[in-house]
């Protein structure tokens, strides 16, 4: 039986929105869907970063909210 787990990748846009990207886990691939816009891809490899790149590329959302 193959175990699904689910992570999410948020950042802030320059008006105080929040945008997530959640990223899917099943086995060795992912799945990536954004929250904001349904923005939808599968990734093997640096699921997280292809995330950060789609809210900076499309949403504008830079700001970590995890960062201190």
């Amino acid at each position: 039986m193959v175990s699904m787990t689910t992570s999410k990748v948020s950042r802030w846009d320059g008006h105080g929105r929040e945008h997530v990207v959640r990223v899917r886990r099943s086995g060795v691939q992912r799945q990536l869907r954004c929250d904001t816009c349904g923005w939808r891809r599968s990734a093997q490899f640096l699921p997280w970063l292809k995330a950060e790149e789609h809210l900076v590329q499309q949403h504008q959302a830079t700001v970590d909210p995890t960062a201190s």
